[in-house]
C-alpha cells in the first residue's frame, strides 16, 4: 500500500476540509434554482399598481418617469396580439376607430391617489400597523402578501365612476337595396375586478358587467376603489357591411360625459309646415316671473338641432348619439354645423304661457315628405352656468325625436311667422306662389286684421273702463281682457290656417273647392260631386283671400269655438257679441268644439301639432267655457 508524503498528507486534509465547509454551506444556505419544469408553468404578470402609471405625469413614480401608456401584463385581445390598453382622463373623451370582431381595452386611473404603486401602498400599510395584515377574526393573515394592501383598499372610501360613450362612425350597408336592418350595437364590457383586466366577450361573465348601446350611445356607472377597465367591442357584421366603427368614450368622477333621454317625451313641439319648410319650437325654457331671469334665457340659445328625412336609412342607430348625428344627419342647426343656411333659429315667447322658447324654422326641404328632428345640448358651448363655474365638464345631451312632414307640392299652403299685430300666429295660411314671398303674404294678412281691430279699439274707447268697480261693466274683466280676447279670435278667424285637401281629417273645411290649384288643376269632378254647393265650400273664410291671393282649393283647420266664448264673457254687454252654439245654424263650418285631450283638432293662438299622447303635448291655454251662451249675433264668417 502506498504511503503518502508528508506534502501530500497535508494537501488531502485541505481538500476534505474545504469539501466539508462547502457541504456546510450549502445545508445551511440553499439556493433557489429555477427548474426547467417550472419555466413551462403560467408567468406572473406585473400588476398595473407595480407600473405606477399615470396619466398625469406629475404623478408618475420617480423610479419610471419616461414610461409610456403600454400595459404589458394584458393578455393578448381577442384579435390575436398584445393590446396596447388605451388609459383615460377624467372627463376627456378619447375617439378610437374599431375594427369589426375586436375588442378595444381602456383602463380608467381614478384620479387623487388610486392606481397607486405597491411600493406606495406598502408603505401606508406599514405606516397603519398590525392591524393592515389582520383578518375579521383577529389572526394574522400571512397566506398572501397582497391580502394587507387590499384589506387597505377597501378601507378607503370608493367612488363612484361614471362611463358614457357615443358611436360616431358604424359600417355601411355594401347594398343598401338589398339590407333594410341597421349594423349591430357596440357593446360596453367594464371589469373593477384585477383577475379580469380585459373585459370583453370572452372573459369571465362573472367579472364583468355588459352593457349595449342603444341608437349609437351606452351609460353606465359603477363604484370602485381602484382602476376600472372597460373593453369596447365592435360585433362582426358578416358580410352585410363594411367599414369600422368610431367610438369617443369618456369616463369621469363628477358626472355622465355623454347623455341621452328615452324617457319623457320629445322636448320639441311641430308646430306646422309647408311643402317646402317646417317650423318646430320647444317648451318653455323657464317657469321664472322674474324678469332679469326671462330676458337672460331670451339671450340664449340652449339647444342644437338635428333634422332627417326618413327615407335615408343612414341616421338608424344613431339617434342618440351627438357626434353620430354630426356626422350622419342631413341637416343640423348648430354652430358651425352643416347646412346651416337650412335653418333660421332664435328665441320667441310665442305660444304656451308666453314664456321662452327657442324655434327653428327649415327651408329646403322635400314636399311630401316625413322627417325627424331631434334637439340636443352641447355643453362644451351652452353649459350649465352652475356646472361652468364649479369647474365641472359636461358633454353633450340627447333627446328623444319629434317626427314632422311637409305638406304637398301643390304650393298653396304657406308658412307665416313674425307678424307684427298677430304676433300668436305661426302656421300655413292660404297661398299662392304668384302671389309674392312669405314676408309679402304675412303682411298681407296682418294687415287685414289690424284694420279691423281699428275698429274694434274705437268702440272700446266709448266704454268707461278707467270708472269707480261700481261702475264697471264686471268686477271679473276688464277692458285689457276685453282686448286681449277679441285679438286672439280676430286673428283666428281672419287670418286661416291651411291644410292640405288631401288631409282626410273629419274636422277639417274644405274651402274654395270650385277654384283651380296654383298650377291650374282642379278638383276630380267625382270628388267634387260629392261636396255641397255651399258658401263655406265654394268660398274662403276671407273674400279678399279668393279676390287676390287666389289659393284654390285647400282646407281650414277652424277656430276653436271657445276663442268666441272667452270674447264675449270678456267685453262689455254693449258690444252685443254672440257665439253660435254646435247643432245651430252658424257654427257648422265656422268653428269645432276644442277638446284638448284629441290633439290639434282647431285652431287657437300659439297652437302646434302634438309630438305625442304624452304630458308634454301643447293644449290650449284659453281654457274652454262650453256654458257661456250669449246673444244672438253670431260672430261668424268676416
Amino acid at each position: 500500500m502506498m504511503r503518502l508524503s508528508p506534502l501530500q498528507s497535508r494537501l488531502a486534509a485541505s481538500v476534505a476540509a474545504s469539501c466539508l465547509l462547502l457541504l456546510l454551506y450549502l445545508v445551511l444556505f440553499p439556493p433557489n434554482f429555477a427548474l426547467a419544469a417550472e419555466l413551462n408553468g403560467p408567468s406572473t404578470n406585473v400588476g398595473i399598481d407595480e407600473l405606477n402609471f399615470s396619466i398625469n405625469p406629475a404623478v408618475r413614480g420617480l423610479l419610471d418617469p419616461t414610461y409610456e401608456a403600454r400595459f404589458v401584463d394584458f393578455e393578448p385581445s381577442i384579435t390575436g396580439r398584445a393590446a396596447d390598453v388605451i388609459p383615460l382622463a377624467n372627463n376627456e373623451p378619447t375617439p378610437m376607430n374599431i375594427d369589426q370582431g375586436t375588442t378595444m381595452p381602456y383602463v380608467f386611473v381614478l384620479p387623487g391617489g388610486m392606481g397607486r404603486s405597491r411600493m406606495e401602498l406598502r408603505s401606508e400599510s406599514d405606516d397603519a400597523g398590525a392591524g393592515a395584515g389582520v383578518t375579521d377574526d383577529g389572526d394574522r393573515d400571512d397566506t398572501n402578501p397582497h391580502d394587507s394592501e387590499r384589506s387597505l383598499r377597501k378601507r378607503q372610501q370608493s367612488r363612484t365612476v361614471y362611463i358614457s360613450a357615443n358611436t360616431c362612425l358604424q359600417p355601411q350597408p355594401v347594398d343598401p337595396i338589398k339590407t333594410q336592418s341597421e349594423p349591430p350595437q357596440l357593446e360596453l364590457y367594464v371589469s373593477t375586478s384585477p383577475d379580469n383586466k380585459t373585459p370583453g366577450p370572452l372573459a369571465d361573465g362573472k367579472t364583468q358587467k355588459k352593457v349595449v348601446f342603444k341608437q349609437g350611445a351606452v351609460v353606465f356607472n359603477t363604484s370602485a376603489i381602484d382602476d376600472v377597465y372597460i373593453g369596447i367591442y365592435a360585433p362582426d357584421t358578416g358580410d352585410q357591411f363594411s367599414g369600422q366603427y368610431n367610438v369617443r368614450l369618456a369616463a369621469s368622477v363628477d358626472s355622465l360625459y355623454y347623455t341621452y333621454n328615452d324617457l319623457d317625451d320629445a322636448d320639441l313641439v311641430w308646430v306646422d309646415s309647408d311643402s317646402q319648410g317646417a317650423l318646430l319650437i320647444t317648451h318653455n325654457l323657464t317657469q321664472s316671473t322674474n324678469p332679469e331671469e326671462d330676458e337672460a334665457v331670451m339671450r340664449s340659445q340652449p339647444y342644437v338641432l338635428f333634422a332627417h328625412n326618413k327615407k335615408d336609412r343612414s341616421i338608424n342607430g344613431l339617434k342618440y348619439s351627438f357626434c353620430g348625428l354630426q356626422n350622419y344627419a342631413q341637416i343640423a342647426a348648430m354652430r358651425d354645423g352643416r347646412h346651416n343656411t337650412m335653418v333660421r333659429t332664435g328665441m320667441t315667447k310665442r305660444g304656451q304661457g308666453n314664456m321662452p322658447k327657442q324655434q327653428f324654422f327649415f327651408s329646403g326641404l322635400n314636399a311630401s315628405a316625413d322627417y325627424i328632428g331631434i334637439l340636443a345640448k352641447d355643453a362644451e358651448d351652452h353649459g350649465n352656468l352652475e356646472r361652468r363655474q364649479s369647474g365641472q365638464k359636461r358633454g353633450t345631451e340627447v333627446f328623444k325625436a319629434t317626427n314632422f312632414s311637409t305638406k304637398s307640392d301643390h304650393g298653396n299652403c304657406a308658412l307665416v311667422v313674425d307678424l307684427d299685430f298677430c304676433d300668436q300666429v305661426a302656421y300655413s295660411v292660404p297661398s299662392n306662389p304668384k302671389f309674392g314671398n312669405a314676408t309679402k303674404l304675412a303682411d298681407f294678412y296682418d294687415k287685414y286684421a289690424s284694420s279691423f281691430y281699428a275698429n274694434f279699439n274705437k268702440s272700446l274707447q266709448q266704454v268707461a273702463c278707467e270708472a269707480p268697480s261700481s261702475q264697471r261693466y264686471s268686477l271679473a274683466r276688464n277692458c285689457t281682457d276685453c282686448a286681449a280676447a277679441y285679438k286672439d279670435w280676430l286673428c283666428s278667424v281672419t287670418i286661416p290656417r291651411c291644410e292640405d285637401f288631401s288631409n282626410t281629417a273629419s274636422y277639417l273645411q274644405e274651402r274654395a273647392i270650385d277654384q283651380p290649384f296654383p298650377n291650374g288643376e282642379k278638383l276630380d269632378p267625382k270628388l267634387r260631386a260629392v261636396l255641397p254647393d255651399t258658401p263655406a265650400y265654394l268660398t274662403s273664410r276671407n273674400p279678399q283671400i279668393d279676390e287676390i291671393i287666389k289659393p284654390g282649393p285647400y282646407k281650414e283647420l277652424l277656430p276653436c269655438d271657445d276663442l268666441c266664448y272667452k270674447l264675449v264673457q270678456s267685453c262689455p254687454a254693449s258690444m252685443q257679441f254672440g257665439c253660435p252654439v254646435p247643432g245651430q245654424v252658424g257654427f257648422q263650418g265656422n268653428y269645432v268644439k276644442h277638446d284638448p285631450s284629441a290633439g290639434l283638432t282647431c285652431n287657437f293662438p300659439g297652437s302646434a301639432h302634438f309630438p305625442s299622447a304624452g304630458r308634454k303635448g301643447v293644449s290650449s291655454s284659453l281654457g274652454y267655457m262650453g256654458g257661456i251662451v250669449v246673444g244672438v249675433v253670431g260672430l261668424l264668417m268676416l
